[in-house]
């Protein structure tokens, strides 16, 4: 049987998303029977050529020559899957996008007219079709290795759609947001963190965006009752995931 040809790819990003491929470290060394890692810098020096069956991308788009690749990885590959908050929200660089590129360029680098970036960040689907996110800051290993396992079994990759709080459920959490008035994110965000935040007495912070239908609008009326103020509602909105469309409608978009 021919092995899974795979490409794992990073744009504006941290690494911390593809470095969960090589924290699998024993099932990792297992998947090398089955799958070649074609194309995958953070492992390996050489490099072969597409096309690929499955490319698995991190990070935010903020060039265009990242947007060129980008299509090329797109045109090269049978599947496309977005790897995290950065590829499928933005992430935390794309919270420049509330502010003047060019103020940043001219305070960071000190011949900021090198700098060639695009004004806004944005995620991987603003330019290509997505067929998978993969979601988290950074995602999930065992997550990422179900997905492979069921892309080996030629199986179509089941991936959560439920909310954090289901989580909390299943863990017995006692809810923050009812019991302590503490702002939580869990009843708006997709699950697959194992609800980490909530577990240790903490409100979700969202980093694995928006579930399905997660009504947003809701959860901000709760929050107004609890007595948070405008402005910390939406700075709760406008955090790893603020340009998911579904928190752009809470915080107010850009601008």
């Amino acid at each position: 049987m021919s092995k899974l040809r795979v490409a794992v790819y990073k744009f504006s990003s941290c690494d911390g998303c593809q470095l969960q491929f090589l924290n699998m470290e024993e099932e990792l060394l297992q998947l090398t029977d089955m799958v070649e890692f074609a194309l995958f810098y953070e492992a390996r020096k050489a490099v072969e050529p597409g096309p690929y069956d499955v490319a698995f991308v991190e990070g935010a788009v903020s060039t265009t020559h990242e947007i060129e690749i980008l299509k090329e990885l797109r045109e090269g590959s049978g599947i496309l899957v977005a790897l995290g908050a950065c590829a499928t929200a933005g992430g935390i660089q794309a919270l420049r996008n509330w502010a003047n590129v060019e103020e940043f360029k001219k305070y960071v680098y000190p011949r900021p007219e090198w700098i060639e970036v695009l004004e806004k960040v944005e995620p991987l689907s603003t330019y290509v079709k997505v067929d998978y996110e993969i979601r988290g800051c950074p995602v999930s290993k065992e997550q990422l290795l179900s997905f492979v396992l069921q892309l080996l079994k030629g199986k179509t990759p089941r991936l959560p759609v439920d909310s954090v709080c289901l989580e909390c459920k299943r863990k017995g959490n006692v809810c923050v947001l009812v019991t302590k008035g503490i702002p939580c994110l869990g009843p708006v965000t997709m699950s697959g963190c194992g609800a980490i935040c909530p577990s240790y007495g903490r409100g979700c912070y969202g980093c694995y965006g928006p579930m399905i239908d997660p009504r947003p609008a809701g959860l901000n009326e709760l929050f107004k009752e609890l007595g948070v103020s405008p402005k910390e509602i939406r700075l709760l909105f406008k955090q790893f995931t603020a340009s998911a469309k579904e928190f752009r409608e809470v915080h107010g978009g850009y601008g």
